[in-house]
């Protein structure tokens, strides 16, 4: 242990605790510049997912595509709603009121495999076993809407097997168990005006980059209160001696 004085001042250093401050203060920094890369990842991914859902419109065909080659890019499909496979999605909020989503299974021209097509959003009934009446259009019709890949697992807390319309979850892979239908690996969130009645309001894919940000600035700040710590507790004043 040695000692430093300067004027009123008086500075204890002690090897063992200055080398693990130290470290800590560097796995602190390290961990900050690991979140601040993560940010950056995901600051271009999320400039790549907005220049899709501006890039070209793709047309969806009937034959089965990669959901790649279709993610987050704008679609037009050509077909025919299916309304007794309609779903509603539950616990979707839209300006503070609890809702639905209404997906509606769309088969496509010229083949036999479909896609689902989320046509917005609806507000509850006026009780939970009286779904809202939604008008379906009939006949082939062409939409637009912006492709979106679903979860292939959901975390849920129990297991939703229902066969009724409400699902707590939109996972094609079950919709395709209850209907034996054949189902596109996207689900198309629909952007094109259908007399309806439904609000399409969607918003924009969220990448967590500034939960990664955030993440960063806490790592950084632990770094300084750590450094901050260590003066503290080895900085004295010579006149507290007496």
């Amino acid at each position: 242990m040695n000692e430093f004085r300067y004027r009123a001042w008086r500075f204890t250093f002690r090897p063992g605790f200055a080398l693990l401050a130290l470290a800590a203060a560097v796995c602190m920094i390290l961990l900050g510049n690991w979140q601040t890369g993560r940010a950056q990842q995901k600051l271009a991914l999320q400039h790549r997912v907005d220049a899709l859902a501006q890039g070209p419109l793709l047309s969806l065909p009937s034959a089965p595509v990669a959901a790649g080659a279709y993610a987050h890019s704008r679609v037009t499909v050509r077909g025919e709603f299916i309304p007794q496979h309609t779903v509603y999605v539950d616990n979707r909020v839209l300006r503070g009121l609890p809702g639905y989503h209404v997906v509606t299974p769309l088969k496509i021209s010229g083949g036999d495999r479909h896609v689902l097509v989320n046509r917005g959003w609806v507000g509850i009934g006026p009780t939970r076993a009286e779904f809202p009446p939604i008008r379906t259009p009939t006949g082939e019709l062409v939409l637009e809407g912006l492709a979106v890949v679903p979860p292939e697992h959901v975390y849920e807390l129990a297991q939703d097997r229902g066969t009724g319309p409400l699902v707590q979850h939109l996972v094609p892979a079950r919709i395709a168990e209850r209907t034996g239908l054949k189902f596109q690996p996207i689900v198309l969130q629909q952007t094109s005006d259908t007399p309806d009645g439904l609000a399409r309001v969607w918003e924009r894919p969220d990448l967590g980059v500034n939960t990664h940000r955030a993440y960063a600035l806490q790592w950084y700040a632990m770094g300084v209160v750590i450094v901050i710590l260590y003066f503290t507790l080895n900085l004295r004043r010579t006149d507290d001696d007496a």
